[in-house]
C-alpha cells in the first residue's frame, strides 16, 4: 500500500519557475550529465517542503543503453535527482552553506517504470535537520501517480 503523498501533485504548477537550472546549478556541485533537476516549483520552508521538476527526455545520454528499444529511466538517476532536490531545499530553505553528501537511503521503493518521455515531479519533506545530518522523505510522480520513494539520509559537510 502507498504512503501518504507529502503533498498533492496535482496541487503542484510544475509551469511556475521559483529556481531555474541555472539557479540550482549555481548552488549545487553536480554538473554536465549529472544535472538531475530542471526548475524548482514548489517550496514551503515552515514545513520543509519542496517541489521539482524533471522532464525526462528520448535524447538524454542514458537512452541508448538503459534499456535498448525500450528505454527505461534509470532508478539511480531517480534516486540522485531527489537526492539533488533535497540538498537544494536544505541549502535554499535552510541557508546551509556547506556541501550535502548522501549517506543513506531507507524504505526506497520504485513502483512503476518511467518511459520518457515524461514528467516527473519531485517532493522532498526534511523530517530531520541536525548539524551534521539531514533526513528527507522524498517522492517521484507521474501524471499524479507514485512510481518511487525513499528516505535519504545527508552529511552536511563544511564548504
Amino acid at each position: 500500500m502507498p504512503p501518504p503523498f507529502i503533498l498533492d501533485p496535482a496541487t503542484l504548477d510544475p509551469e511556475r519557475v521559483l529556481h531555474s537550472r541555472d539557479d540550482i546549478y549555481r548552488a549545487l556541485p553536480q554538473q554536465f550529465e549529472f544535472k538531475q533537476l530542471d526548475t524548482i516549483c514548489y517550496h514551503d520552508p515552515e514545513r520543509g517542503i519542496a517541489g521539482a521538476v524533471r522532464d525526462v527526455r528520448l535524447d538524454e545520454w542514458w537512452v541508448r543503453g538503459h534499456v535498448p528499444g525500450r528505454p527505461i529511466f534509470p532508478g539511480v538517476l531517480l534516486l540522485e535527482a531527489v537526492a539533488q532536490l533535497s540538498a537544494f531545499a536544505t541549502k535554499y530553505m535552510y541557508g546551509y552553506t556547506g556541501m550535502v553528501a548522501y549517506g543513506g537511503v531507507d524504505k526506497c521503493k520504485f513502483r512503476t517504470p518511467v518511459i520518457p518521455p515524461t514528467r516527473l515531479i519531485l517532493l522532498a519533506r526534511q523530517l530531520e535537520n541536525r548539524p551534521r545530518r539531514i533526513i528527507c522523505e522524498t517522492q517521484a510522480f507521474v501524471e499524479g501517480a507514485l512510481v518511487f520513494e525513499a528516505t535519504i539520509t545527508g552529511l552536511a559537510m563544511p564548504g
